[in-house]
């Protein structure tokens, strides 16, 4: 059984980050998406400028990280995405804590917009559970399924 965290998460846009604190969220991503997945891809794909990001620290250690933007850039909604956690750290609810971060900031600045995810399909009932839906058929992302899923704002009449 994992200790219990106290997880710091600071936001973040892409100037305000240091240089330790890009290359410490560059590395997680890499680590999780290029090695660990096994799926060679240009991380660094230009989009971090546009994104808020989010950092999840214990103590000095990145060990969760996830990317937001705004409607416009990624989707026609606001989105989330590279949400990742340290991998000794998984299992213990961090990724939903992260997510939930993650919806509420984009929440609380386009309430009036959903809120979009590539998400891998292997994670779907992950992102199900936190009250995402599912969008169209699954697809092929950098040899890896995906499936886009949704959120819609809370003051939306469905």
């Amino acid at each position: 059984m994992q200790k219990s965290l106290k997880i710091n998460y600071v936001w973040k846009k892409f100037l305000e980050l240091t240089t330790e604190e890009l290359y410490a969220l560059i590395n997680l991503r890499q680590k999780v998406f290029i090695v660990e997945q096994d799926c060679p891809y240009v991380d660094a794909d230009y989009s971090d400028q546009d994104a808020s990001h989010l950092l999840g620290y214990d103590g000095d250690n990145l060990i969760a990280y996830l990317r937001a933007f705004p409607p416009g850039i990624k989707y026609e909604g606001s989105s989330l995405g590279r949400i990742v956690t340290e991998i000794n750290m998984r299992g213990g609810g961090i990724g939903k804590t992260l997510t939930q971060e993650g919806v509420n900031f984009l929440s609380n600045l386009y309430p009036d917009n959903e809120i979009i995810i590539s998400a891998q399909h292997r994670l779907e009932h992950f992102y199900k559970e936190l009250g995402f839906v599912s969008r169209g058929e699954v697809y092929l992302e950098d040899d890896i399924d995906h499936i886009q899923m949704f959120l819609v704002p809370e003051n939306t009449i469905q």
